[in-house]
């Protein structure tokens, strides 16, 4: 189970409008994080997990790491096919770029997702695990 995970970006202002326009379409919230991040999650009373998204240089980074030096993947789970296409049109309106329009996948059962690459070129999916 995942605890939390965190992804460094050049432009916090631009990834908050970014993460809060999807977090919204997916009946989930942005909090402040301090200054220089921001979190998103299920709620203040389910914090965990939790995505951290900041401009800060972590600790741990390796010589050379700078913001999307490696494309990164988060699959969101969503409740519906509607809410995999709100999170798409969501995230194309707050300046992602489409990646995989929804649909269903190919190869995989009962599955319906979307595709959207951030500001700094992550790759954001969310899907509906239909049965």
């Amino acid at each position: 189970m995942l605890d939390h995970t965190g992804i460094v970006v050049t432009d916090l202002a631009e990834a908050r409008r970014f993460y809060h326009a999807i977090a919204t379409a997916l009946d989930l919230t942005t909090a402040d994080n301090g200054e220089g991040s921001f979190v998103l999650g299920k709620s203040a009373g389910e914090p965990i997990p939790y995505l951290w998204i900041g401009s800060l240089i972590p600790s741990y980074w390796i010589e050379g790491s700078r913001p999307g030096i490696n494309q990164t993947h988060f699959a969101f789970r969503a409740a519906s096919e509607a809410m995999v296409r709100a999170f798409h049109e969501a995230g194309l309106a707050a300046g992602g770029r489409d990646h995989g329009a929804p649909g269903p996948r190919e190869g995989v059962e009962n599955y319906y997702g979307a595709f959207l690459l951030d500001p700094d070129g992550n790759n954001i999916e969310a899907c509906y695990r239909g049965t």
